[in-house]
């Protein structure tokens, strides 16, 4: 209840009879009245000025109610008014959602970019759009049939577009199910309730064969004289208004190809297949804004060949060589030719022919030549180096519609069907002494062969083919003269071998024909007597090393030293040690007979000293330490150690000696393996010089020991941190 006034009140509809306001009178007002929008459900007690609805609103019907209520006294004057009372209905959610179809239907291409639409779906619901109850959100129920383990269509919950999933966009196809039935929902309540209400449709959808495919491999013509550019083929997007472009797989310094609008793929320009026999690219759709519309599709073209070039000799002169023995049908060797157009077609096929021979002796036509394979063969075994060495063929070489000459040499060549002769059968004997140095010459020996010169078959290989089991001797070639010069190979020894009977062969490295053998001709012998020589007396071995300890005790035998004659028959006296540091040794001479003292020989000693932890270490300070007077804190002095020993006992361990005294001021810290830092454990120092014990100790087994006392200066410094 209260005064009559402007007043604004929202009632939900539906809910029946209510009571909504009562206003109150004041004198002289003693009735109400009310006009306005009652449509036969708003009432009002004119007495009691009680507003209240006699049925229910209905906000789908009408959402505003307006009045006009006025006081009146009791001759029905008016005492205050007309106000105007609202009443706004407020919506429930009463109504379901509605399809504006029954039943739909759409197409969609196979290979459709997944989340681009081809349909909608559209539904109302009565109950007021700016609440939850009349937003709607569409969904699919029911996907008939569904062999995947994902559906093939999605839809926009808001918008109701149906468009192909991922999975759809590539397993759609009208060859395994070209229609497809959707059981779409939209439910209100903008989806947030399980109490919204929710309305369904079928939706049947006809899968068609895409348009977007790519062409069968496209084969283009080299070298065609037609206007540029030329059609080649045409793609069809499954979306209007695409932009078509091309886009490269090899990155070429130019492609020959392009798209226009329509589709239309064109060849720009003649196509070598030399140059190039296939390319590789992609047609792609693009929307206005430069998205992808289709996937992209694999365009291949192959280029083929025409019979545009000519053979080609693979040598500018084809070098072969015969003997003069070979017999007829034996192949000689092939003349290689090459053809740039298509390899396994009519236009790259050779064919070979000899068109001349020079020179025509003894007969014009001693070679033949396959006519497919540029194989050569001799007619028959009549070459003869004495008649011709060389021969000179032109051989013709064509394809269907170009011909080549290539140039052939053919040298015949000697066989070796002639053994060497030695000049003698018996050099006789070659004396020499023992001590002659490995590489003289003893003896030159000549053989020589009726063979074609410089050729295998005319060099000499000389052999000691008997007496000489050690390989004491070896015989090397001049190949200018095929004279050969006997050589020391290795150490003459009169008393091992005093003399050589040696039987030498006269070989060559080109094998002999069948039916020719060495004999004694290549044979040939001679003695060689070695003279003994007084030889001085040889140490067993040319160097003697020997380790031992630095402190081995004075007359320690460290090493034994042996020689011998090689006379076999002489003792060998051992006289001294001489060089650097000799004065540390002294030999224990072996007093033999000797015939020769004038042979001598020398040997290398040498004697490695491990060394031993014999020296203390020592303090390195280039002065006293000192500590400015007074001490603030954190002063300290470095110290460093050092031993005369190798490295390996350098690892040093400081301490401080004396009385608890020095030991509750001063203190020792370890820096690394030789160095430490000394420092006071208090600034309470007077200024005077204090004398700290230090033991330094190495790591040796055992270990060895020096103290020293450190005179330690407390002192006033000067400006450059030094005492007074």
């Amino acid at each position: 209840t209260g005064p009559l006034k402007d007043m604004n009140f929202s009632v939900p509809e539906g809910g029946g009879m209510r009571f909504i306001y009562q206003f109150t009178s004041e004198p002289p007002a003693v009735s109400f009245r009310a006009t306005g929008e009652k449509d036969g459900i708003i009432d009002f007690v004119p007495k009691t000025g009680i507003l209240y609805l006699n049925g229910s609103l209905d906000w789908e019907t009408k959402a505003v109610h307006r009045l006009q209520v006025e006081s009146l006294d009791e001759k029905g004057n008016i005492v205050k008014g007309p106000y105007t009372v609202t009443i706004h209905v407020e919506d429930i959610n009463d109504n379901p959602p509605e399809f504006d179809q029954i039943k739909y239907t759409g197409v969609v291409r196979q290979n459709s970019r997944s989340g681009k639409p081809f349909m909608y779906v559209h539904a109302t619901d009565r109950d007021d759009p700016t609440t939850p109850h009349g937003q709607l959100t569409y969904s699919i129920l029911h996907h008939f049939p569904n062999p995947y383990t994902e559906m093939l269509f999605q839809i926009d919950s808001v918008t109701g577009a149906i468009s192909p999933s991922p999975m759809g966009s590539y397993y759609l196809d009208p060859q395994k199910q070209d229609t497809f039935t959707l059981v779409v929902t939209a439910k209100d309540m903008a989806g947030m309730t399980t109490n919204a209400f929710t309305s369904s449709a079928d939706v049947i959808i006809t899968v068609k064969e895409s348009l977007w495919k790519a062409p069968p491999t496209i084969h283009i013509q080299e070298n065609s004289t037609q206007i540029y550019p030329v059609n080649i083929s045409q793609v069809h997007s499954n979306e209007p208004d695409v932009i078509y472009d091309l886009f490269e797989k090899e990155k070429l310094p130019r492609l020959p190809f392009s798209i226009d609008q329509n589709g239309v793929i064109y060849v720009t320009e003649p196509l070598d297949r030399e140059e190039k026999d296939t390319y590789t690219f992609f047609v792609v759709t693009k929307d206005n804004e430069g998205e992808l519309v289709d996937k992209p599709l694999h365009i291949h073209v192959t280029v083929e060949d025409i019979n545009d070039n000519p053979p080609v000799c693979q040598q500018a002169v084809t070098v072969l060589e015969v003997q003069e023995n070979e017999g007829g049908g034996s192949n000689i060797g092939t003349v290689f030719a090459t053809d740039m157009d298509k390899e396994g077609t009519l236009n790259s096929r050779l064919q070979f022919k000899i068109q001349s021979q020079v020179p025509a002796v003894p007969a014009s036509d001693l070679f033949f030549i396959q006519q497919d394979t540029g194989i050569l063969q001799l007619i028959s075994s009549s070459l003869n180096k004495r008649i011709a060495s060389n021969y000179s063929l032109k051989v013709l070489v064509t394809d269907a519609v170009f011909q080549t000459i290539c140039d052939v040499q053919i040298h015949v060549i000697d066989i070796n069907d002639r053994i060497p002769i030695f000049e003698k059968s018996d050099y006789h004997n070659v004396t020499v002494a023992e001590s002659l140095p490995v590489g003289t010459v003893i003896l030159e020996i000549q053989a020589t062969d009726g063979d074609e010169p410089a050729t295998g078959s005319s060099y000499i290989i000389y052999q000691v083919k008997e007496g000489d089991p050690n390989n004491t001797f070896i015989i090397e070639t001049d190949p200018e003269t095929n004279r050969g010069f006997v050589k020391i190979n290795k150490a003459l020894d009169f008393e091992a071998a005093p003399v050589y009977n040696l039987v030498i062969n006269a070989t060559n490295p080109e094998p002999l024909v069948p039916g020719v053998q060495y004999n004694s001709s290549s044979l040939t012998l001679f003695k060689v007597f070695v003279t003994n020589v007084d030889e001085p007396p040889v140490f067993h071995k040319t160097v003697y090393k020997r380790k031992v300890s630095e402190d081995i005790p004075v007359n320690t035998l460290v090493m034994t030293v042996e020689a011998y004659d090689p006379e076999g028959d002489t003792k060998i006296v051992l006289k001294e040690a001489q060089g650097k540091h000799a004065q540390y040794f002294a030999c224990r001479k072996r007093l033999f007979c000797k015939n020769n003292a004038a042979q001598k020989s020398k040997t290398t000693l040498i004697l490695h000293l491990d060394d031993v932890n014999d020296n203390p270490p020592l303090l390195a300070m280039d002065y006293p330490p000192f500590f400015c007077y007074p001490l603030s804190g954190g002063e300290r002095a470095f110290l460093q150690a050092t031993d005369a020993d190798e490295q390996w006992y350098s690892t040093f361990t400081f301490s401080l000696a004396g009385d608890m005294n020095t030991r509750n001021n001063w203190e020792i810290s370890k820096v690394n393996a030789t160095h430490a830092y000394l420092s006071p454990k208090h600034a309470n120092f007077e200024e005077k010089v204090y004398n700290v014990p230090v033991i330094v100790n190495d790591n040796g087994k055992p270990p060895l020991e020096r103290k020293v006392n450190l005179e330690v200066n407390v002192c006033k410094c000067s400006s450059e941190k030094s005492c007074f």
